[in-house]
């Protein structure tokens, strides 16, 4: 690919990082910009149809949904993320949408201050990880030793823990032997660690605070 690629992004979005740890991972350059959802830019508000990152500029088209942006960068850059299988290729697409349902039972977890809300989200979480417990092998990723799109994917997610087990242990890996072990592989893959800003943690424990959820309530544990 010769066209300037540039990635539109919000410092915090799990999306957002999806792409940038495809882009790291195909050895990919371009450059990140950084936008403020709370007070959205006119130019952004413009190119994207939604209204949310990421965006991905390539040279002057614009993408936008992250699902469509990392299979864009998988069809045009090499190594391919995706199996060559049609039929294996079509589960790991299904397990990406699991995996944007898992986002969203940690979303409400998040920003809930509803405590029925909270435990149920909780419960919810705990059942899907379960369900990918049974789905994983030997490891250390989703599909083996070939890191994929699936894990690009999960990797987001699981990095939010480096937070909440600070405030409370939720227990949702709990009995998830393989889970734990791939999210630990992810957690040290260098495309996963710099796809986000180096005070990710600080930022994210912030935003819970401000957000005066349950899990913004708790002390941090030392």
């Amino acid at each position: 690919m010769t066209k300037n690629l540039t990635l539109i992004s919000f410092d915090l979005c799990p999306y957002v990082q999806r792409a940038a740890i495809v882009l790291a991972e195909k050895n990919v350059p371009f450059e990140r910009v950084d936008v403020d959802l709370e007070n959205k830019p006119e130019w952004f508000l413009k190119i994207s149809p939604r209204g949310k990152v990421p965006l991905l500029k390539v040279g002057d088209d614009v993408l936008f949904e992250s699902a469509a942006i990392v299979e864009y960068l998988d069809e045009t850059n090499p190594p391919a993320l995706h199996p060559a299988n049609p039929v294996t290729r079509a589960r790991h697409r299904a397990w990406m949408e699991f995996g944007s349902a898992v986002l969203g039972d940690i979303w409400t977890l998040e920003v809930t201050s509803d405590q029925a809300a909270f435990d149920a989200a909780r419960v919810a979480l705990k059942e899907k990880l379960a369900r990918v417990e049974s789905e994983l092998g030997d490891g250390p990723y989703f599909a083996g030793k070939d890191f994929s799109i699936v894990d690009a994917v999960f990797a987001p997610a699981f990095r939010y823990f480096e937070v909440i087990d600070r405030l409370a242990d939720l227990e949702v890996f709990d009995g998830l032997p393989k889970v734990q072990k791939w999210r630990e592989a992810l957690a040290a893959r260098p495309s996963v660690k710099n796809a986000v800003v180096p005070d990710y943690n600080d930022r994210l424990l912030r935003f819970l605070q401000k957000k005066n959820s349950i899990l913004g309530r708790l002390p941090l544990a030392a």
